[in-house]
């Protein structure tokens, strides 16, 4: 009887990571620009790849597949947002962002800085008036 539950409930995770797994890539391909697609690229996905590790973890049973789930979530709990973040940087750097779509650019201020010590002579972001 407990089997029955721990897969019904494992099946229900996985359509779960299913669901996310499909809004992860809706996202992706309807965002506008890099910084939201970032967004829509590692929340749905990451939490996804955690109910599809913990329906693993249930249908197997074993405490051994729990010791080998641990490592590769905190790897990719790790990873995950500093491949975000150098992305999204990435993406502002040359310019694939819509700035209307920005509330506060906490960025700018290290662009301005960098260009009054000569490191950018254009005098503006690069990527920007194409």
């Amino acid at each position: 009887m407990s089997d029955d539950w721990a897969d019904l409930v494992s099946a229900g995770l996985l359509l779960l990571a299913a669901v996310l797994s499909l809004a992860a890539g809706i996202g992706l391909l309807r965002f506008p620009d890099a910084l939201s697609r970032m967004h829509a690229a590692t929340k749905p996905q990451i939490l996804g790849m955690v109910a599809a590790l913990a329906a693993l973890v249930l249908s197997s049973g074993s405490w051994t597949t729990l010791l080998v789930v641990l490592p590769i979530l905190a790897l990719h709990l790790l990873t995950t947002p500093m491949a975000a973040h150098m992305l999204g940087r990435a993406g502002y750097r040359v310019g694939h962002l819509r700035d209307d779509l920005l509330v506060r650019d906490e960025l700018e201020d290290d662009i301005q800085r960098a260009q009054r010590a000569g490191e950018n002579p254009r005098g503006r972001r690069p990527g920007r008036g194409r």
